[in-house]
């Protein structure tokens, strides 16, 4: 069995190769169970444990275990930690352990990218990330494969981890720092969202026609980055409708609150890739995609490693 490193990940596995494969996975399927969710009471606050299996009727076979602990922010380590093995499907023989982190972070951004690719206005340029943390370096790079992105506004509770992000990419982009949110937010064709929070960031009052709001960062029912009126004013689409119903903050408050029903979720991406639901329904409407993670998503990026890695 091969112990794929960080390293290796970062380095085989391209955004167009991950994009096709999470497209070509979404659109024909896998057997992918709810995944396992465990709070677990440490000292220093709650964490959480998740174990995500996912396998193709007669090929590969995987689960990703995922620890996220974030109060890791206080010691400057990321919050998300983690391992995915990948087996074959004959025999059920391990093939590879991989790290999770870099995989769940890879194959996140990339799922975000591919839901803006379907729903985001064609000629979107500026991409507005709220967040700081490992993620907010992927979804720049994987929305800039889909969308023709020239401005980067990079907003965060921490001002110089902001800073350090849009210096990052200040050579391919033009980049800013904004601490004005509400202002960035109406400057955004793209919104991508990368945070922990359980408080409201984005106001719908904000959002203005033709904008793409991606939800990425509240993946618990206590957590969210939207108020309710978001929700009201925007076409709704999801990653999986299971994840969705169990996990996404986002949705479940704004249900809870009565400002929004199950129902009126638009589709879920799957839906949307194959053709047996429509996306944006014109270039003026706020679309919102909301992801909490799929285990296929794991599987996909897994196989892309595997297959793409040098013996």
């Amino acid at each position: 069995m091969r112990v794929i490193s960080a390293n290796e990940i970062a380095r085989d596995l391209t955004w167009d190769g991950l994009i096709k494969r999470l497209r070509t996975t979404f659109v024909t399927g896998v057997e992918s169970p709810p995944r396992h969710h465990h709070t677990m009471h440490r000292p220093d606050g709650e964490a959480t444990m998740l174990l995500m299996p996912a396998w193709e009727a007669a090929g590969y076979i995987g689960v990703k275990m995922v620890n996220v602990f974030p109060q890791n922010a206080d010691h400057g380590i990321p919050a998300i930690s983690g391992l995915y093995l990948l087996s074959e499907g004959k025999h059920g023989q391990p093939l590879a352990c991989m790290d999770g982190s870099e995989l769940t972070r890879r194959r996140t951004a990339a799922a975000s990218a591919l839901a803006a690719q379907a729903l985001a206005n064609d000629m979107s340029e500026t991409l507005l990330v709220v967040g700081t943390g490992k993620l907010a370096p992927m979804v720049i790079e994987a929305h800039a494969r889909v969308r023709p992105i020239k401005r980067v506004l990079v907003w965060g509770r921490n001002s110089s981890k902001a800073a350090a992000i849009a210096k990052d990419y200040a050579e391919r982009f033009e980049t800013h720092v904004v601490d004005n949110l509400q202002t960035a937010v109406a400057r955004a064709d793209i919104i991508s969202c990368v945070t922990l929070s359980t408080e409201p960031l984005i106001k719908g009052e904000w959002l203005t026609p033709g904008t793409h709001l991606d939800l990425i960062g509240a993946f618990r029912p206590q957590m969210r980055e939207t108020d309710a009126q978001c929700l009201r004013r925007a076409e709704v689409f999801v990653d999986t409708y299971a994840g969705a119903k169990g996990e996404a903050g986002d949705i479940l408050q704004a249900i809870d609150e009565g400002a929004f029903r199950f129902d009126d979720i638009q589709a879920e991406l799957a839906e949307v890739l194959a053709g047996s639901k429509s996306g944006r329904s014109n270039k003026q409407a706020i679309t919102l995609f909301k992801s909490v993670g799929a285990s296929l998503e794991d599987l996909a990026a897994a196989i892309e490693v595997w297959e793409a890695s040098p013996p």
